[in-house]
């Protein structure tokens, strides 16, 4: 009887490579449609955070415009929502501690600084994160993400 049971647990101690090679082609079939998937992502979600950033520049802008009515000029730039401005036209009721939270002016989720201009071409003001390349124009993740395309 012990003979029998110590030969049936060596007999089902591991798997065979027929059983391992099953496995390891499976995982790579998942691994296969999954991973180009996820892969993806990523790029989404800065282009997504940029729209979200520029949004909320947006905000501290218009709260800019109400305490001093009119938007920072291009020289002024958006530093004028966190330190009060020294060129003309000098605000008469910038508002303590600035626009924006933490103090800073966000950098687009590529390290790269948002590009302002006052009066815009496309507007009062145009806020533009160049992508992943940080230059003008682009398809794909190096597209443009633009104040005026935001819905």
């Amino acid at each position: 009887m012990i003979k029998k049971l110590s030969s049936t647990i060596l007999r089902n101690h591991g798997f065979t490579l027929i059983e391992l090679m099953v496995v390891i082609v499976i995982l790579g079939i998942l691994a296969g449609l999954i991973v180009p998937r996820i892969m993806g992502r990523p790029e989404e979600a800065k282009r997504l955070k940029s729209k979200m950033q520029i949004e909320s520049i947006e905000t501290a802008l218009k709260l800019y415009k109400l305490d001093n009515g009119q938007y920072p000029t291009t020289e002024q730039s958006l530093s004028a929502l966190v330190q009060m401005p020294e060129t003309p036209p000098i605000p008469k009721n910038w508002r303590k501690g600035g626009y924006l939270d933490k103090g800073k002016i966000p950098k687009d989720p590529w390290g790269n600084d948002f590009k302002y201009l006052s009066p815009g071409v496309n507007g009062d003001y145009d806020i533009m994160s160049y992508g992943a390349d940080g230059v003008a124009g682009g398809e794909d993740n190096n597209q443009d993400i633009n104040s005026w395309d935001l819905e």
